[in-house]
């Protein structure tokens, strides 16, 4: 777990160095969890070694089982600034708002754009479909 650990934080400092280097406007970290995700995503999975170590894949759970922690700065933040969020309540949920929108909009277009052409046929249906194994049917 602790390698898994490790080679997360390597992925975060490879992220930071790339987006120094190139002068990205994306956060290091976000960098270093792309660069991740196409390392395992280009991975050979094999019964001997499979695309996502068992120790990465353990350390990532709880990470993620942990993740609601990381919240707790972001809701401080928000009670400590409640007077600039009542006088700036307009052009905040304006933002919000507009990105939600604009989010779902650019969503269903790449899904438009990136779907395959033509029919999508449903899986076919039997007509009669045997009893499940263990249940009679009654007649």
């Amino acid at each position: 777990m602790i390698v898994a650990f490790l080679s997360l934080i390597v992925c975060e400092l490879v992220g930071e160095f790339v987006r120094g280097a190139f002068n990205l406007p994306v956060p290091g970290p976000v960098m270093g969890m792309f660069l991740l995700a196409a390392v395992l995503a280009f991975r050979k999975d094999g019964p001997d070694a499979p695309a996502i170590p068992d120790a990465l894949g353990q350390t990532a759970e709880t990470l993620i089982g942990h993740m609601g922690l990381l919240f707790v700065p972001a809701g401080v933040g928000i009670i400590a600034e409640t007077g600039l969020l009542r006088q700036e309540w307009l052009p905040i949920a304006v933002g919000l708002i507009g990105s939600t929108v604009l989010s779902l909009a650019v969503t269903g277009l790449v899904m438009h754009w990136t779907a395959p052409r033509g029919k999508v046929r449903s899986p076919a249906v039997p007509a009669a479909q045997p009893a499940l194994a263990g249940h009679s049917v009654a007649t």
